[in-house]
């Protein structure tokens, strides 16, 4: 496959999710030729807060800033067919979901949407007011898909990463990636 992957990760806590999807995804590097992060300034300080590193500058990807708009996935022409944002705040939610291209993550999210390709919203915040839920009606009905970050347990996982990775399967398996998982069932 030739997967151009954008992960976008903005301000929510559950830095977790960003962290395990990066490194999932690090694994799968047969099912894609480009893998982007963008980052916000308030991710890393979630990231620092909840994980106790920094870690997020370890990883083999291509990093850009949340301004940078001469980022290749700015663009539709670039090819990139899968924006995961996670986790997704509500802020961001909005403005995704009213067209609100202020900052590279929404222009991205906006350049999905627009080509028809993947847009996966890994929303953390609860509860939802009518408005989130406005927001992700919106959005679904532009064709994007949100996967709040509710973990499952049905395969007894014993630790917080394994719980968290109950969701960032979900979203690797919502992207069409072809991954090795509990399942039910199986």
């Amino acid at each position: 496959m030739n997967n151009k992957i954008v992960v976008a990760i903005t301000g929510a806590s559950g830095a977790i999710y960003a962290k395990l999807l990066i490194e999932k995804l690090l694994s799968l590097k047969e099912q894609w030729s480009a893998l982007s992060v963008v980052m916000s300034n308030n991710a890393k300080e979630v990231w620092k807060t909840e994980l106790g590193n920094e870690d997020y500058n370890n990883y083999a990807v291509s990093y850009f800033e949340k301004h940078d708009f001469s980022a290749p996935f700015a663009s539709g022409s670039a090819k990139y067919n899968i924006m995961i944002v996670a986790p997704c705040s509500m802020g961001t939610l909005g403005r995704i979901a009213n067209g609100i291209s202020d900052d590279l993550v929404t222009r991205a999210a906006d350049v999905m949407l627009k080509e028809r390709r993947k847009l996966i919203l890994m929303v953390r915040d609860t509860p939802y007011n009518l408005i989130h839920i406005k927001n992700m009606e919106s959005v679904t009905v532009a064709g994007g898909i949100i996967c709040p970050a509710t973990p499952s347990f049905y395969h007894k996982p014993k630790s917080i990463e394994d719980v968290s990775l109950t969701v960032v399967d979900r979203v690797l398996d919502l992207a069409g990636l072809d991954i090795a998982t509990n399942r039910w069932n199986s």
